[in-house]
């Protein structure tokens, strides 16, 4: 969904994975406090373990409260515009912390920091720093500039950086599951999503990266990974002699099978992947390893062929619902969920009858639901109007809900009574007296602790009853 150029199609400058210019003539003062806030997908979540890591090499130690802080970074989402606003709360809470303690950093990262860079630094004058995906590696320098007293800015995509080489600092991590980023930007140019001008160009990781850091995590005593990207069913990595690898070609369901191999005891998860990618190759690694968990998200935005079109999603309601046959084949078993927009440009009842039949049809396990934003810069902004009211927006999106949460019930009565392989992740957010941990089908279970199994332990657990979300149950032998 990524594309190098702006809103106006004038190029976006590139930096090459390794340019960056050391400007900071000493290491930063060792035994600072860093804190980094993250919004949206888990991709952000991932890119601030990478942040964590690049500044850890600087002597900042990650910590819980920014007031304790002596960098407080906001890895922040530009998906929707109420996210932004909650960017901007955020950041006058962290301004006032800053009028306290003279010599505070703010900075911004991510995915609202090419767009606003100018509203941050100029107009608002809430941050010093504004750093986007492909830049963190030359953080330290720019801390090193604001510390010299100017404002720093780097926004720079680059269709080579994937960040290979760095482990990541798991932050607030349960020491079990870990995410794994394979891939950075993406190629798709759906006309809602601001993420084609915020990440750059599709790349993929080198796959001997990814299996040594799946390795080490296991190593280290996780049990489960989730392979990221924006679009993983796209991931190519293709060698070059510049590499020492040339003519080696990698696909995504051959990196799924290289992960799964290294270990059965290594759980393994992806995200996201996309209807007109989706292969049944992918679909025969995951029915073939029991280790890769029977769970696919598979957005679907809408139900309706037109708005399919105008959405620039390159599949209509035919297609996806072929992909959906093809999983219930392969895997009867596999768990789907899905993203919805209800109100997007020219939907009418009728469209949004077909979103909530197509609903029908699938059943998904569990979906993330939104009514339509404009986004500034998008294909969509530019080309249609946002001519669905608010009120309709809204009402069609509480439909779409109900009819989701009469689908999760139903999906997850049916796992009542059958014998469940979990992950314990941790104790239940309610009781240190539960465990709790997913299924295949990434449902959340909560189970009495056993004092023979521990955090990390591999069980079974009895389904005996459930909530709309969560099923309840018991550690059998």
């Amino acid at each position: 969904m990524l594309d190098l150029k702006r809103a106006n199609n004038t190029p976006l400058e590139e930096t090459r994975q390794g340019e960056v210019l050391d400007i900071a003539t000493e290491d930063i003062q060792a035994s600072k406090n860093l804190y980094i806030e993250s919004y949206g997908c888990q991709m952000n979540f991932s890119d601030s373990e990478i942040v964590a890591s690049i500044l850890a090499e600087r002597g900042y130690k990650t910590v819980n409260d920014f007031s304790e802080a002596d960098a407080i970074f906001i890895n922040t989402c530009a998906i929707r515009e109420n996210a932004e606003q909650r960017v901007r709360n955020r950041l006058k809470e962290f301004g006032a912390a800053k009028r306290a303690k003279p010599g505070l950093i703010v900075g911004v990262l991510g995915c609202m920091a090419e767009r606003l860079k100018a509203k941050f630094l100029e107009e608002e004058k809430l941050v010093d720093i504004v750093v986007g995906p492909d830049a963190y590696r030359n953080l330290p320098n720019l801390i090193a500039e604001v510390q010299a007293g100017d404002r720093a800015v780097n926004v720079l995509l680059s269709r080579e950086e994937t960040y290979a080489d760095i482990s990541p600092i798991r932050l607030n991590s349960n020491g079990v599951t870990a995410f794994i980023s394979i891939m950075r930007g993406c190629d798709n140019m759906c006309s809602f999503c601001v993420v084609p001008f915020t990440r750059g160009r599709e790349r993929s990781r080198d796959p001997k990266s990814i299996l040594k850091e799946a390795q080490d995590l296991f190593d280290a005593g996780y049990r489960e990974v989730t392979l990221l990207g924006q679009n993983v069913d796209s991931y190519k990595y293709e060698g070059s002699e510049e590499t020492g690898d040339a003519g080696q070609t990698v696909n995504f369901a051959q990196l799924l099978t290289m992960v799964a191999e290294l270990n059965p005891l290594l759980r393994v998860r992806f995200s996201t992947s996309h209807p007109k990618d989706i292969t049944d190759e992918v679909l025969y690694s995951m029915r073939d390893h029991d280790n890769i968990c029977k769970y696919i998200h598979l957005p679907v935005q809408s139900g309706n062929s037109r708005v399919l079109k105008l959405m620039n999603r390159t599949y209509d309601r035919e297609w996806y619902l072929e992909r959906v046959d093809a999983i219930r084949r392969i895997i009867p078993e596999c768990g789907i969920s899905a993203d919805i927009i209800t109100g997007f440009c020219t939907e009418t009842e009728a469209d949004h009858q077909d979103t909530l039949s197509i609903m029908d049809e699938v059943k998904y396990d569990f979906a993330y639901m939104f009514a339509y934003s404009e986004r500034p810069g998008t294909l969509a902004a530019r080309k249609y109007e946002d001519d669905v009211p608010e009120e309709v927006k809204k009402r069609r999106l509480t439909e779409v809900v109900e009819k989701q949460r009469e689908h999760s019930l139903y999906r997850i009565q049916n796992f009542v009574g059958k014998v469940h392989h979990v992950l314990i992740e941790g104790f239940s957010k309610r009781s240190d007296q539960d465990y709790c941990g997913r299924n295949d089908q990434n449902t959340m279970l909560v189970f009495p602790v056993d004092p023979r199994y521990k955090v990390g332990d591999y069980v079974k657990v009895l389904g005996e009853s459930c909530t709309s979300a969560t099923l309840i149950g018991r550690i059998i032998d």
